[in-house]
């Protein structure tokens, strides 16, 4: 491969939803933020979503996720077909059943061939319970 395809995009998601008759994808409940009361947590779906262009005939790509130490959580791997060196062409992989064992900076990685293309980070966080809230003012009667 010797020029490599230009990623124009990467997202992260809940869902991502294909319309065959009009050839789109919808993408539902961006994520760049992930808070549970605890770790670990199991996601049940978790799309990764990039769309590239400037790639040459069929051309192999990687995606995985890493762990805040680094540690390959998941990957997915398969080719993708440029008719034209001009035309966009998405990527939507989803990732079932991921389990984020601490809370902390989760990284997905795109590669064509050995190339890294992109990363999109994803930050996994402890949520706080919410603060009490201060007693009320008085409410006041005009008169």
């Amino acid at each position: 491969m010797s020029v490599p395809p230009i990623v124009l995009s990467t997202i992260v998601c809940e869902r991502a939803l294909f319309d065959a008759p009009t050839r789109t994808t919808s993408l539902i409940s961006i994520i760049d933020v992930i808070a549970s009361p605890s770790f670990p947590l199991r996601l049940a779906n978790l799309v990764f979503f990039a769309e590239l262009t400037n790639g040459h005939d069929e051309t192999p790509f990687r995606v995985r996720l890493l762990t805040p130490d680094e540690k390959v959580l998941a990957e997915q791997c398969g080719k993708i077909k440029f008719e034209d060196v001009k035309r966009n062409v998405s990527i939507v992989l989803h990732f079932q059943g991921l389990m984020m064992s601490v809370a902390g900076e989760y990284t997905f990685q795109l590669f064509a061939g050995d190339e890294l293309l992109s990363t999109r980070r994803v930050v996994a966080v402890q949520a706080k319970p919410p603060a009490a809230l201060p007693n009320p003012p008085p409410l006041i009667n005009p008169k």
